[in-house]
């Protein structure tokens, strides 16, 4: 029952971080980009303090960590979501699915230029067939690479901040909880986006009409896919560990694929779903090594 419960909450979260794609596509038909990030991260920030602070868990930062938080929250939300939520007015949902999910292929790469860690050739070899799978996704037979570079780029954009963000999070020390760490996160991001939002999207209030549509997707991207999602992850992993539950993040472009295609209409196209197919292979080679090291360390515990 207790492994029911685990795998039940993260697919719930990844379902929730695969809709998200397609909540913000629907979201940004109404809202300018950073009126829509910040108003999120508003609405996640305010939920996260009542939790924390009423269930006596909330905890102020630390002056030795205060750094790690700011750099933290500019990596993430606030350059991802940038790279995230302006890729996403160019590209559909699906290929910006499949794109940010290369987040833990390229993270092993970073790791070795920054922190001069060991990178296995199942990493390589995850990469590049990956990469392949991804241009398959932008390929078209019959008219070749349509798909907006700038797109692509700023999704790639959100996959690099991604790997700074979990990078820096491990300078955080371990005496906060996950609630107080996704509100500072949160809430610090959002002084990031306060003076963007005042220089970008300021002088377009007057002008914004926002349908029913719109505010129903901001509230769930901002209760499930910025609280929900989140806190259902952290949980699993410190259940069954980081390699384990990221296998279940290979799941999110087929989850936002089939979503995608049910509630937007958007075309997958058989070479489409080979494409999706092959990244999420490479991804499961990328990720051969955690296993194979887990094992080893299963079966010292044995004798």
């Amino acid at each position: 029952m207790q492994k029911i419960k685990l795998y039940g909450a993260i697919l719930l979260a990844m379902i929730f971080w695969s809709v998200s794609f397609i909540w913000t596509r629907v979201a940004i038909l109404s809202f300018h980009p950073v009126t829509l990030i910040a108003l999120r991260l508003l609405i996640a920030s305010v939920l996260l303090f009542i939790v924390s602070y009423f269930s006596g868990k909330f905890q102020t930062i630390r002056h030795e960590d205060r750094k790690w938080f700011i750099l933290m929250a500019f990596f993430e939300p606030f350059m991802y979501y940038i790279g995230e939520t302006y890729g996403l007015t160019l590209v559909d949902s699906t290929l910006a699915s499949v794109i940010v999910s290369t987040i833990p292929l390229f993270a092993p790469v970073l790791a070795y230029l920054l922190l001069h860690e060991k990178i296995g050739w199942t990493n390589i070899v995850g990469i590049l067939v990956s990469l392949c799978g991804v241009f398959l996704v932008i390929y078209e037979p019959q008219k070749g690479l349509t798909t907006n570079p700038l797109g692509i780029t700023l999704l790639f954009l959100a996959v690099l901040s991604a790997i700074l963000y979990v990078t820096t999070l491990r300078k955080i020390s371990t005496h906060y909880s996950t609630i107080n760490v996704v509100f500072y996160q949160s809430a610090i991001g959002l002084l990031f986006f306060i003076p963007t939002f005042l220089i970008t999207d300021l002088r377009t209030i007057p002008y914004i009409h926002v349908s029913f549509e719109a505010w129903s997707a901001l509230f769930m991207l901002a209760v499930f896919a910025s609280v929900l999602a989140f806190v259902l992850f952290a949980g699993v992993v410190r259940q069954i560990g980081v390699a384990r539950t990221n296998v279940f993040i290979n799941l999110i472009p087929v989850f936002t694929a089939l979503f995608a295609w049910i509630f937007m209409g958007e075309k997958v196209s058989s070479i489409r779903w080979l494409g999706i197919f092959i990244v999420v292979i490479g991804l499961f080679i990328s990720q051969l090594s955690n296993f194979k090291l887990k094992l080893k360390l299963i079966r010292g515990t044995e004798y």
